[in-house]
């Protein structure tokens, strides 16, 4: 069990039987009245940030979230298949929580799988990727401007906007937390 008081940015604990992690978290004692914990959390489920006040004596269970690393092997069209690198066991999951990281995942690229009470919740790819461009428009001679970008296809079907003089064939550099280009490799 964890007291509201004990809450700091990061710690994971249990509401209404939902894991959730302090976002933000302030300590407020006024002038009359008893003291207490604004609290910013977020649903590790559902993604859905609150902010709550809370009695610093106030008590909640731990959540205890097991992250592993894991290899993304293949999909079937439905799911999506990780195998635990340590016991070789193939996880199955599906799309609606694997939507966002999969347009950086290749096969056999490892990503990191988060779990509660033993199902997946959320899969994160690496934080930066290389990714072959397959698909890529000509740029026009003298289209110089400061910052102009195109659109460019890579070989997970995802698009991203790049500089001009990047073609097709060329390994780029994705940071898959904001999905900028930062560089050819």
């Amino acid at each position: 069990m964890i007291s509201a008081g004990d809450f700091r940015k990061g710690v994971t604990f249990q509401i209404n039987n939902r894991p959730c992690v302090v976002v933000d978290f302030q300590h407020v004692k006024p002038g009359k009245g008893a003291a207490f914990v604004r609290t910013k959390y977020k649903d590790l489920i559902t993604g859905a940030i609150r902010e709550e006040a809370f009695n610093p004596s106030e008590k909640f269970p731990r959540a205890h979230i097991e992250t592993k690393a894991m290899q993304y092997l293949y999909n079937d069209s439905e799911l999506y298949y990780f195998m635990d690198n340590e016991t070789y066991e193939q996880i199955p999951v599906s799309f609606d929580l694997v939507e966002d990281a999969i347009k950086f995942l290749k096969e056999n690229d490892t990503a990191t799988l988060k779990f509660y009470q033993g199902s997946c919740f959320v899969v994160e790819p690496p934080t930066f990727v290389e990714l072959l461009v397959t698909e890529a428009e000509p740029s026009v001679k003298g289209d110089t401007a400061s910052n102009v970008t195109k659109k460019v296809k890579v070989e997970t079907g995802a698009e991203f906007n790049v500089p001009l003089f990047i073609e097709e064939g060329t390994v780029i550099k994705i940071d898959t937390r904001t999905g900028e280009y930062l560089s050819r490799v």
